[in-house]
């Protein structure tokens, strides 16, 4: 593999504390693994981060979640933890020669007796070939690695990479964490926020489980001069909420699409109604949740309830003809049928099944007396002949053998006992019942 960084002998700087003005939320940074709120499944005595530092080895990894969940803290700590030199990078303003200076100053500290941990904030944002270039410089243990990413490490870092790699998954804050970075930057103000109990908590919960989000408000907080608490009205008026952490491209996306089709599969109107406003107020685009509910409509409910489908077909009508928001209600309308409506997987197995026959038997003809035959020659090797037209035949069924020969007729579609399938279900299992005795009869093959 080529070297993407060649060597450079340059002197290692040293990391500086936030100043006093620096941003609350750098100066409430903890100073010790012990004081990471909300991440003590990887930092306890039985996290993989605690027994890492309790051996005082570490070895290269991932830290994948949400913004503001503490992964840049955690590195920086688990420097400081096993006496290693930290070095703090972010891939959105890194280039190769900021890479190549990075590792020729680590060599240089290793020379020294001192090993380096190279932080890589949104590693993810280096492309493949510096992705690669990483790979000589773990290896022979001249960084160890922390990169830091909230995207999934699975779709956006090279498997190589990943395999020398530990991924670690950062959970969102929740109330309880959010509440002790709060009563930290008051102890750290020495001063209560200025807000009623019902504001405090609407004030951590538009965090949206955001660590960095949280103190950023708080810091507005105390900034202006509030004469009296405020209530959950004020408070809004004077913040914004946090916008929900929604990439149309990237995981998040996937995951709620995701959650909204298995919650109209279970048939709970009420979890895929959320999950559905959660797309959409995040600026998803309508018309595609409106394919993913057509789509739904044939794949799970199909005959069950023929009327799905059309339900989806109006609402995107409907879209096209009122645009967001008014007919963003159409949209709501399908997704409650969807989910109220009895489920069948039938059509979708039936389409499986089919395609692969279609696929094992290759080029076999249909048998000759179901062939159209609109010339004389035709008619005369036997195209279409002994053909029975099924209207001029009781209840309009002549049972003839539709299959290619020597080919065993198939049973695709299996109709569930659910909705309107039932009554196909019947239907189908009295024609199979006629067919047999009628085919007791006289060859209806031509």
């Amino acid at each position: 593999m080529p070297d993407l960084f060649a060597d450079q002998e340059i002197p290692a700087k040293p990391a500086e504390a936030p100043s006093a003005n620096a941003p609350l939320a750098d100066r409430i940074r903890p100073r010790n693994l012990e004081e990471i709120v909300g991440q003590e499944h990887l930092t306890g005595p039985d996290g993989a981060i605690g027994r890492m530092v309790a051996a005082g080895k570490l070895a290269s990894m991932i830290l994948w979640g949400p913004p503001g969940t503490g992964k840049t803290s955690i590195a920086r700590l688990l420097a400081d933890a096993v006496g290693m030199r930290f070095v703090n990078i972010s891939a959105v303003f890194s280039g190769v020669a900021d890479l190549k200076k990075v590792f020729a100053e680590a060599r240089t500290a290793a020379r020294a007796g001192q090993q380096t941990l190279l932080f890589v904030d949104e590693i993810h944002r280096f492309n493949r070939a510096q992705q690669d270039g990483f790979l000589p410089y773990v290896e022979d243990g001249t960084v160890t690695l922390v990169g830091a990413t909230t995207e999934n490490p699975s779709f956006e870092l090279n498997a190589a990479l990943l395999s020398r790699c530990q991924v670690l998954i950062l959970r969102r804050l929740d109330h309880d964490a959010l509440e002790e970075l709060v009563h930290r930057a008051e102890k750290l103000e020495d001063r209560d926020l200025p807000l009623t109990p019902e504001a405090r908590e609407a004030l951590i919960a538009s965090a949206d489980g955001d660590g960095r989000f949280v103190l950023n408000q708080v810091e507005t907080l105390f900034s202006v001069e509030i004469e009296r608490p405020l209530g959950p009205a004020e408070l809004s008026d004077l913040l914004h909420r946090r916008v929900p952490v929604y990439d149309k491209d990237r995981e998040g996306h996937y995951n709620l699409i995701s959650a909204l089709h298995k919650s109209l599969r279970g048939s709970d109107p009420q979890a895929a109604l959320y999950y559905l406003a959660r797309m959409l107020v995040a600026g998803e685009e309508p018309l595609y949740v409106i394919r993913r509910l057509t789509r739904f409509a044939s794949e799970d409910i199909g005959l069950a309830d023929p009327n799905a489908l059309l339900q989806c077909l109006a609402a995107k009508e409907m879209y096209d003809f009122l645009g967001s928001p008014e007919g963003e209600i159409g949209i709501v309308q399908a997704c409650l049928y969807l989910a109220t409506a009895p489920k069948s997987n039938a059509t979708y197995m039936a389409q499986k099944k089919a395609w692969a026959s279609a696929k094992e038997t290759g080029s076999l003809m249909p048998p000759m007396h179901i062939l159209n035959a609109p010339t004389r020659l035709m008619k005369t090797v036997g195209y279409g002949k002994g053909y029975a037209y099924d209207h001029d035949a009781d209840e309009a069924f002549s049972g003839q053998d539709y299959w290619p020969e020597g080919m065993e007729g198939q049973a695709f579609y299996e109709p569930s006992d659910r909705g309107f399938e039932a009554r196909i279900r019947e239907r189908l299992d009295y024609w199979e019942q006629r067919r047999k005795e009628l085919q007791q009869s006289p060859p209806n093959k031509g």
